[in-house]
């Protein structure tokens, strides 16, 4: 019995040894030009704009999804817009997909929370892949 659960407790400190850092919270983007939260979605993690900071290059505080593949979108609002969708615990990073309104396309991603407090995401389409840095907003 005792040897049972010595196994159970180092199955367990191995799993929890393995997983990503929590990435939950509210982050400035790379321009800092709006404000991302991430947080729990069902059983995976995704994140929405839910701060414009910026107005966009037509000079809008309230931008729409233009670039977006789907005619009906186009109109959407990007504030309160779902970009990053379907995180999972993939071990040292997150694993999901990034939206980017600017280029209308959706990118394989990861995120990573680092050492200084910044999240690391990168978006990759084939082996072309770019990696932004967020901060955290108060």
């Amino acid at each position: 019995m005792l040897r049972k659960v010595i196994v159970v407790a180092l199955a367990t400190i191995s799993v929890s040894a393995s997983a990503a850092v929590p990435v939950n919270g509210r982050w400035y983007t790379d321009g800092q030009d709006s404000i991302i939260e991430i947080g729990q979605c069902g059983g995976v993690v995704c994140g929405k704009v839910v701060k414009i900071l910026k107005p966009n290059p037509q000079g809008s505080m309230n931008p729409v999804d233009s670039n977006n593949p789907d005619p009906k979108l186009r109109n959407r609002p990007i504030l309160g817009s779902v970009i990053l969708s379907g995180f999972k615990d993939a071990g040292k990073e997150w694993t999901g997909s990034i939206y980017d309104p600017r280029r209308g396309r959706v990118f394989k991603s990861t995120m990573v929370k680092l050492a200084n407090g910044n999240l690391k995401v990168k978006g990759c389409w084939g082996f072309i892949c770019q990696s932004v840095m967020f901060t955290p907003a108060k």
